[in-house]
Parts: C-alpha cells; structure tokens; sequence
C-alpha cells in the first residue's frame, strides 16, 4: 500500500474512487481484505487528516459526480471527523485527560507483549505488523483491534489510543480519542462495541476463523464527568504580519497570505510532543509539507526541527490557522506562556457552523448533514 505525498495525486486517487469504486462502497466498506486489497474503501484519511485536502472538498466533489441519496453512506463518514473535532471543541478537558492519564500507566511487560504482536491472537498480532509496516488499518478493523486491547487483553485504552497516534498516517487527536472511548463504552455511556469472532471472520473474508474473545464484555466506567463549554473565538480585526499553520491543516486557500510578511508551516518533533510519532509518521509529514510548498506562490517557511523555532524569538504576535483540539494547539498554547507571544486563532467558518451540530450525538449532526451542503453550496 503506497500512499501519494501530492495534493495532485491525492485528488487522483479521490477522482478514481468516485469514478469507479463508490458505487460499491456500502456494500463493501466493511470488508478487510488485507493491505494489498483496498479498492473497496478510499483511503483518503492520510490526505483529509492533514487537509491536504478537505472534507469539505471531498463531499463536494463527490456529489459533482454522483446523488446524495447514491453515496449518502459515505459523506456521513467523511463527515465524522468534523462531528468529532466539534464534539472535542465541545469538551477539550477530555483530551487534557487522556493525555495525563498516559503519564500514569506504566508500560508494563502485557502491554509490550501487545504492542509488540506476542499475544495469544493471531489476527491481533497480524494487525500489530500490519500497522507497523503500512501506518494504517482499515476501520473496521480498527474497531476489532480496539476492542480486543481493552476487553479480552484487558489493557487501558489510553495506551491503545496513545499506540494508533505513534503509528497511524491519519492520526487525529478526536477522531482517534473519541473513537476508543466509543469501543470502550465511554464516549456513549453503558454502550461499547465487542468485537464478535464470526464478524471478524465474514470481513475478513474468513482469514481468520474460531478467535477467542470476550464478546459479552462490560463497559468501562469512568466517573469524570464532561460539560459543554463554549468554542473560543480569538479572531479580532487587528492586522498581524505573521502567520502559522501547522501541518494537519495546509488547506490555506481561506486566507490572503498577502496579508502576512512572514510565514511559518510548523511540523512538532517528537522532543517536543507529549505522543511520539513513529519516523515514518513524521518523515510522511515533512514530505508532504514540502511538496504543497512547493506548489504556492507565496514563500513559506518550513520550521521542522526545534531549533528552527528560535526564529519565532523576534516575534511579538502571529495569527494561527487554528490546529484544534490535541498536540499542536497544546504546543502553541505552551509556546504563548514561554515566548510570551500574542496569538489569534484563525478559525474555518466551515467547520464552526458544523460544530454546532456536534453538542449531542452524532444522530443529531448526521440529520443536519443536508443543511451544511446547502449553506456551502457543496453539491
């Protein structure tokens, strides 16, 4: 499985899905056929996670092409991430949590063993090496591999987490937090999901058959209860010379960089991030970064170690394309208390009008799904 480091070859792969395989996706999407296999499901999540390109872009060119009612399945996933991002917005105490449960739990020799595919589950195992090696998992499987680590491993879902972050292409602070808080019954309180053998062998195109697991487990408790808070909005009319965005958001075609004397793409390394990234994660990164550098006007600069941030000891205040929710807005948060800079959040209207929906269940955003396509005209 080779993944495009383009946003040219990226828009390719999305074409070639809408044209030839969409047609077959809700009947197909949830079968694993391995990492040679994949015709079935688009993998554009490397891609939409660093917005190389949007979601927004994605559902538009999808209903160009093809009617709602025909791929209606499939924009409801594409918009999961947005409804997670919000939800997160919503309640960012739920990520500051998880990352400072990480600091408690200590690798022990049972998660080694499970990080390591030395369990007692072939397919486990299999999954384990096939993330490893190709930095993604389909996302079914996610959601099996999810279950086992908690529910028949019994190992903290932290730390499961915390492992799809080091190695997942698509990595994303909501959707990967809230989607195993879902598995373990904590997200939707009393409802987890318990990966089942005879569905793990069906798609799996029986791969894998007679797995032992716990298939009737419990739901996880936790007693942390989280508030709605209000989605903070720093935007004011100041003019700001410098500009930031970081690398899981390089959709800039929002804002006039005519506007901005100096600009910075900013990639974390791993001295300076709370998760560790594994290299090919962060290698995948610098690459993309510096191809759609390449292809804007506009000189940008790349900050892609430490010690290129001393360049940002002159400045007095930027504007941040706003990173939302997880390491990147955690780091600049930090890099305002230690620089002592003043920063605004440049916000997509986009995606504040669809967070709006992402106070309740995802029932409540997926029924509101029509009138975000009609406000932004993205049919």
């Amino acid at each position: 499985m080779i993944f495009e480091t383009t946003r040219d070859g990226a828009l390719k792969k999305l074409d070639n899905f809408i044209e030839n395989e969409i047609i077959n996706y809700n009947s197909k999407r949830n079968f694993d056929f391995g990492p040679k296999e994949r015709k079935n499901v688009s993998c554009l999540s490397p891609y939409i996670t660093h917005r190389l390109i949007t979601e927004y872009e994605t559902v538009e060119r999808v209903l160009k092409k093809r009617p709602y009612q025909k791929v209606e399945k499939y924009i409801q996933e594409i918009f999961w991430r947005v409804y997670w991002k919000g939800w997160l917005e919503l309640r960012p105490k739920v990520w500051t949590d998880f990352t400072e449960d990480l600091k408690n739990i200590k690798d022990d020799e049972k998660i080694q063993q499970a990080v390591n595919g030395k369990t007692q589950i072939s397919c486990f195992n299999d999954w384990v090496n096939e993330i490893k090696e190709f930095n993604y998992l389909h996302n079914h499987t996610r959601m099996w591999f999810a279950s086992i680590w908690i529910f028949t491993l019994k190992l903290p879902w932290q730390k499961g987490a915390e492992f799809f972050l080091k190695y997942l292409l698509d990595g994303d602070a909501a959707s990967n937090t809230l989607s195993w808080r879902w598995v373990a019954g904590l997200q939707t309180k009393g409802k987890n999901y318990s990966a089942q053998s005879w569905n793990i062998e069906k798609f799996t195109n029986n791969k894998y058959k007679n797995i032992r697991l716990v298939e009737n487990p419990i739901p996880l408790q936790d007693k942390r209860e989280y508030k709605l808070t209000e989605i903070e909005n720093f935007n004011n009319s100041e003019k700001v010379g410098n500009l930031i965005f970081f690398e899981n958001d390089l959709n800039l075609e929002n804002y006039n960089l005519d506007n901005y004397q100096n600009i910075y793409c900013l990639l974390i390394e791993n001295d300076k991030r709370k998760i560790k990234l594994d290299q090919k994660v962060l290698d995948f990164k610098k690459i993309i970064i510096k191809n759609h550098l390449k292809t804007l006007t506009k000189n940008i600069k790349f900050l892609e170690n430490s010690q290129s941030l001393n360049i940002l000891d002159g400045v007095k205040e930027f504007d941040v394309i706003y990173p939302s929710i997880g390491e990147n807005l955690s780091f600049i948060k930090r890099l305002n208390k230690t620089k002592d800079i003043k920063f605004r959040f440049l916000k997509n209207e986009k995606d504040l009008f669809c967070w709006n929906f992402s106070n309740k269940g995802y029932f409540n955003f997926k029924s509101n799904i029509p009138k975000i396509i009609t406000k932004f005209k993205l049919s």
